[in-house]
């Protein structure tokens, strides 16, 4: 699989479940989600002041995306009815047809901006992992079928000799009638 296609087949919008186990706190946490993805124009303006802003040339990259989530989680320490929401521009820049890095204005596991690395296995799951200023990110997604995909993460220290987090989840695509 392609950058070109994961983002093809990534577009629209999904019905996340997540169950996360934090080591740390000793903890499990499930979080419903809803997450939007759309392909964004090489030219759109916010891709246009991202690249800017690193230094990046337009002609390097493929398939920026925009993606938009609103979570629900079983376990927030102040307010259980309280809801996480953002929004992220996430631009891929190949380096061969199955690997590459991907810009991240804001991290998943970290909110400040990130650059990952991505790959391929042969069986077209994805693999993104990212270095953050005090953890390590590793994230898998693959797709069952053309609506449904899961998505794994684990989240280690940023020495990686500890796991703070491990979570799965299930993500159905939303079908418009």
């Amino acid at each position: 699989m392609s950058i070109e296609q994961f983002v093809a087949r990534s577009e629209g919008q999904w019905r996340s479940m997540r169950s996360a186990h934090a080591l740390a706190f000793r903890q499990f946490e499930d979080v419903i989600s809803t997450i939007k993805i759309e392909r964004l124009a090489i030219n759109n303006q916010d891709v246009v002041d991202y690249l800017a802003g690193q230094s990046i040339l337009p002609d390097t990259i493929s398939s920026p995306f925009q993606m938009t989530w609103q979570a629900e989680s079983d376990w927030e320490p102040d307010d259980a009815t309280a809801v996480s929401q953002g929004t992220c521009i996430l631009i891929p820049i190949p380096e061969t047809e199955r690997t590459g890095q991907l810009l991240r204005s804001k991290g998943y596991a970290e909110s400040e901006s990130a650059v990952s690395s991505y790959s391929f296995l042969d069986d077209g799951t994805f693999i993104l992992k990212t270095a953050y200023s005090q953890s390590i990110a590793e994230e898998r997604i693959w797709f069952l079928s053309e609506h449904v995909r899961c998505r794994s993460s684990v989240l280690r220290t940023s020495e990686g000799s500890g796991i703070l987090q491990t979570s799965f989840s299930s993500e159905v695509r939303r079908i418009e009638a």
